[in-house]
């Protein structure tokens, strides 16, 4: 199963992944902060806070986003 197992903020609405396949990917977030829950991430105040789960990263408004789609929306580092 496939996990984010590092975070560190880039800028804006990017950050650098690492995963639990050795990947390393940068992930720019900036198309994908609509709607409710994810649109509130824009203030990069809230943006920037953020923790590892066990399996991706989560804000502290509660909005995750799955590994797999992650992976797939990243950039190779």
């Amino acid at each position: 199963m496939l996990r984010v197992v590092d975070v560190d903020y880039i800028q804006d609405y990017q950050l650098m992944l690492s995963f639990s396949d050795g990947v390393r990917k940068k992930v720019d977030l900036d198309k994908y902060l609509t709607g409710e829950v994810f649109g509130a991430l824009r203030d990069k105040a809230l943006f920037v806070q953020y923790a590892l789960t066990r399996f991706t990263i989560e804000w502290v408004n509660g909005a995750d986003l799955a590994p797999e789609f992650l992976y797939e929306i990243g950039n190779a580092a």
